[in-house]
């Protein structure tokens, strides 16, 4: 399903007079920078994110320069991840507080690819925690879903009043891994679609494996595939990577 265009309607940023915080957040599996960077760097620059949950940085030579280049690029720093967590990666506005982050390596399964996770507890305004997950799960199935068991576990560790999880599922909604993460999280375009749905269309048929996931107290703004996001065009978007964007707005209020 593509929706019509909503970009008009997308809030962005902006701290409301209750203390509550409107956030933009970006999820995007950036092929290790292997493709046009100018155009990925257009692109999140466009969507104008408070966070932007990477998937595949850099991993090997100079990791830490390339992730640093990429937040440069798009006045964004560096949050966490990157190399030490296996590929997620968390970049995030001068608009949030750090209070902590911790780059987690999942169990490795001999003959797969390692996994981890890039986690932050950041804070926007005076009141508003939330904890942060960048993730990549595996390509292999049983894998996959225990990793999605061990993300669960880790966001509830994180003892903060909100938790936001993105990133490269490897599977669709209707799979146990993304299933068993929507059944404890709010599946940000099952809740409240906007813009485009599918996010990998390179080989086989069009489908949404990458994903924006809220925890119950978030309010999901909007959230899809941002096509039509005034500064975003198609060529940039087949150009940056393989996978689209998913770019949600979430409000998150003050404890009361």
């Amino acid at each position: 399903m593509e929706l019509p265009s909503l970009s008009a309607t997308l809030p962005k940023s902006l701290t409301e007079s209750d203390g509550s915080a409107v956030i933009r957040v970006l999820s995007y599996n950036v092929r290790s920078l292997r493709d046009d960077e100018e155009a990925l760097v257009r692109v999140i620059r466009a969507c104008e994110p408070d966070l932007v949950f990477v998937q595949e940085a850099p991993l090997f030579f100079r990791w830490r320069k390339h992730a640093a280049r990429l937040a440069s690029k798009c006045d964004l720093v560096v949050l966490s991840g990157g190399g030490s967590a296996a590929g997620p990666l968390l970049l995030c506005s001068l608009r949030a507080f750090v209070e902590r982050t911790e780059d987690v390596l999942l169990p490795l399964t001999p003959g797969l690819h390692r996994r981890g996770l890039a986690t932050a507890v950041v804070r926007f305004g005076p009141a508003v925690r939330v904890g942060v997950v960048s993730t990549h799960l595996s390509l292999n199935a049983r894998e996959r879903a225990a990793q999605a068991e061990l993300l669960l576990e880790r966001v509830r560790s994180m003892d903060t009043p909100y938790a936001i999880v993105a990133g490269d599922v490897n599977e669709t909604p209707d799979g146990p891994a993304f299933g068993r993460l929507a059944s404890q999280m709010q599946d940000g375009w099952a809740v409240a679609p906007w813009g485009g749905e599918h996010t990998f269309t390179r080989s086989g048929p069009p489908r949404r494996i990458d994903a924006v996931f809220a925890s119950r107290g978030v309010e999901v703004l909007g959230c899809g595939v941002p096509r039509d996001l005034p500064g975003v065009v198609p060529p940039d978007l087949d150009a940056a990577t393989d996978h689209f964007p998913v770019l949600a707005a979430l409000r998150l209020r003050p404890p009361s």
